[in-house]
């Protein structure tokens, strides 16, 4: 277990390391990037927007001068980004410490089909991420100081891996969201599986934000005005902010006592807010045959097949 009231000043020091952060540019992705810079690592912003890329970095460099960042293009919702950044990255030959993986929308009003034919939220959330990751993995560093942390979230505990409409043709903006995110948690714990049956030391640690105030909330619309209504007081009263939703993730990413396999998110009240602890995988998560067939369609959806 993690220590309690673990804080960024706890992160050991990172000079030398290098971690790509997706979705970097605001909420909790932008945290993480502050407080893996300001422990000396030099980060990536990976994400779609360079206008929004370049205002975060400079806003890092108020706080840290000397903060080694770079941005490079992303979208996790297209298969062609994705090959094309880690065709880039191949080219550069640079070994990776720590891979985040959070980018990430929500409750799309209306469904959306990205160029691949995917169902935007699962593609953004799930398997751009999926596939980032295969072809990036060659490039990690051996040894259990390299992390690849996906982001999930308190909402798998709702989900459910609809295999016969994986793409969710019958639409459902919150089922399709807890969907995506229960893949999340589900590839993570096969990730780190795997990866241990292969010999490899690199270490694959899932997380959740617990309940944070982040654009990602305000940007989502599938929900009646109840709903709605229900959401903002929920965020009100039991939300919290992003530097403190992105302390799960910092401590998987870097803290020596993190688990691989292990899931971190707040260890407060329903797992809202608090300080990063071990928290609860609800059982469907675990279930070993679907996490086999959710790689298996997975590989076959993106085209990129590893650790098989």
């Amino acid at each position: 277990m993690p220590e309690r009231r673990w804080t960024t000043a706890d992160i050991p020091a990172q000079d030398g390391r290098l971690a790509i952060v997706t979705g970097a540019t605001s909420g909790i992705g932008y945290e993480a990037v502050l407080a893996l810079a300001g422990a000396g690592a030099r980060v990536v912003l990976a994400a779609r927007d360079a206008g929004r890329a370049q205002r975060a970095m400079a806003a890092i460099r108020r706080v840290h001068p000397g903060a080694a960042l770079e941005f490079q293009p992303l979208d996790t919702a297209s298969m062609s980004s994705v090959r094309a950044f880690a065709e880039a990255w191949r080219v550069e030959g640079r070994p990776i410490d720590i891979l985040l993986l959070n980018a990430g929308i929500a409750w799309l009003p209306q469904r959306q089909e990205t160029e691949d034919g995917f169902e935007r939220q699962l593609a953004t959330n799930y398997l751009g991420h999926f596939a980032l990751t295969g072809l990036l993995l060659p490039s990690f560093r051996p040894g259990p100081a390299s992390r690849i942390v996906p982001v999930a979230s308190i909402a798998h505990q709702r989900g459910t891996l609809n295999f016969d409409d994986l793409q969710f043709r019958a639409y459902a903006a919150r089922s399709a969201y807890r969907q995506s995110k229960l893949a999340m948690l589900m590839f993570g714990l096969e990730l780190d599986w795997r990866l241990r049956a292969a010999g490899s030391e690199v270490r694959a640690i899932p997380v959740h934000p617990g309940i944070t105030r982040t654009a990602i909330i305000r940007r989502g619309g599938g929900a009646s005005p109840v709903q709605r209504l229900t959401g903002r007081l929920l965020f009100a009263l039991l939300g919290q902010s992003a530097a403190r939703g992105a302390l799960p993730l910092l401590y998987a990413a870097t803290a020596p006592k993190a688990e691989g396999g292990g899931y971190y998110g707040p260890d407060g009240i329903w797992e809202a807010r608090g300080w990063p602890a071990l928290s609860q995988v609800f059982p469907h998560a675990r279930d070993e045959a679907d996490a086999r067939r959710l790689w298996t369609v997975s590989e076959a959806s993106t085209g990129v097949d590893f650790l098989t």
